[in-house]
């Protein structure tokens, strides 16, 4: 499988994900939503900034999943996985309060990320906010110009 993941881009992520400094994705939500049991080991998630073309890829070395969430657990992935996430411990209670209250946690780990030519993709049918799409291969959304 193939995935998009959109980022906001003033966390800077993709950047961090390329220099090596990311090496985990979270995608956290109150109910289950994709990624939620749709990634897997072997497989590509391309990156985009919202708004902006697809920048970068990686594959995934490992999900780990996490359910019924409470506040002390969610403090407890953040402690552990932050600094792989992207984080620095000063972001830390920036993203505590953002995501106390989500029920589930996907942890995706990253590995060979590389940038790419950037692309456009049709997000048509997935919902205007959606920020993780799954697809059997990537050039099925991939936009293509007309010759």
């Amino acid at each position: 499988m193939d995935h998009v993941a959109v980022m906001k881009k003033s966390w800077g992520f993709i950047d961090k994900i390329l220099s090596g400094e990311k090496t985990v994705e979270s995608r956290w939500s109150v109910l289950k939503r994709k990624p939620w049991n749709a990634v897997r080991e072997g497989d590509t998630v391309y990156f985009k900034n919202s708004g902006e073309p697809v920048s970068a890829r990686a594959g995934v070395r490992r999900v780990t999943q996490y359910a019924d969430l409470t506040p002390t657990g969610v403090k407890k992935i953040l402690n552990n996985y932050g600094g792989k996430d992207g984080m620095t411990v000063n972001d830390t209670p920036l993203f505590f309060q953002r995501f106390k209250n989500r029920k589930y946690c996907t942890l995706i780990f990253l590995k060979n990320p590389v940038r790419v030519g950037p692309f456009a993709i049709h997000k048509e049918g997935f919902g205007a906010m959606t920020a993780w799409i799954s697809v059997p291969r990537i050039s099925a959304i991939r936009y293509q110009e007309k010759e």
